[in-house]
């Protein structure tokens, strides 16, 4: 592993020169990217080189990549490992999206991106570690540097724990034609993060996007389905 984790650090560098090192912003908490949330977080955001698990309930996903977007603008690395494929293509911009064949892959790649110490956010999603596998991951964290996070129903060995729920009274909707609720515009989403001496909350909102994913027939061409050739 050590030897894969330096060859990882050479090929990022080469890929990414202008990228800031992890390392220089070690004591600085990865800052969540979303409005009135960072109250909530001790420091104001995800501490680095520590496993935080999130619970989610609605709404983890978007504001995971609401965070990755805030680490990419400020010059560094995020990478998210989706283990049951449920990324869509409207996933075009943003962090390094890995797809793995097997739950297996995911903890390799979850453990190789975090050790290389050149991604300042690894999240992972579909898989959850256990056991041992926990404990590899959460060593791999601290020694390179990066802030971890994991949606996981279970919250052992994390030194975070967030919960994030969508209020079901708190969807702001567009009207329709004929003035009735017709699409939602936002929500409202209650997260909760506890830690040792450490128990706060924020309710936040935040926009929804539609996104109209093209189906097998190409728009651009003619349907042409049920004409006799």
């Amino acid at each position: 592993m050590p030897s894969i984790a330096a060859e990882l650090r050479a090929l990022l560098r080469e890929q990414f020169p202008d990228a800031i090192p992890v390392h220089q912003h070690a004591a600085e908490p990865v800052a969540m990217g979303v409005a009135g949330l960072e109250r909530a977080f001790p420091g104001g955001g995800l501490p680095r080189g520590r496993l935080t698990a999130w619970m989610p309930r609605g709404g983890a996903m978007a504001i995971l990549r609401a965070t990755c977007q805030g680490v990419l603008a400020g010059g560094e690395r995020a990478a998210w490992i989706d283990g049951e494929h449920i990324i869509g293509p409207f996933w075009q911009e943003g962090p390094l999206l890995v797809r793995p064949k097997t739950p297996r892959d995911a903890l390799r790649w979850g453990e190789g991106l975090l050790r290389c110490g050149g991604f300042a956010l690894v999240v992972l999603a579909g898989v959850e570690p256990q056991g041992t596998e926990a404990v590899r991951l959460s060593r791999a964290a601290h020694d390179g540097g990066g802030a971890f996070v994991v949606l996981t129903s279970s919250a052992s060995l994390a030194s975070l724990r967030v919960t994030s729920r969508l209020l079901p009274h708190g969807y702001q909707w567009r009207a329709g034609p004929f003035a009735d609720p017709a699409a939602a515009r936002a929500a409202v989403i209650d997260v909760r993060v506890r830690a040792p001496g450490w128990n706060e909350s924020a309710r936040i909102s935040i926009p929804v996007t539609p996104y109209d994913l093209r189906l097998s027939l190409d728009p651009s061409l003619v349907d042409r389905r049920g004409v006799d050739r």
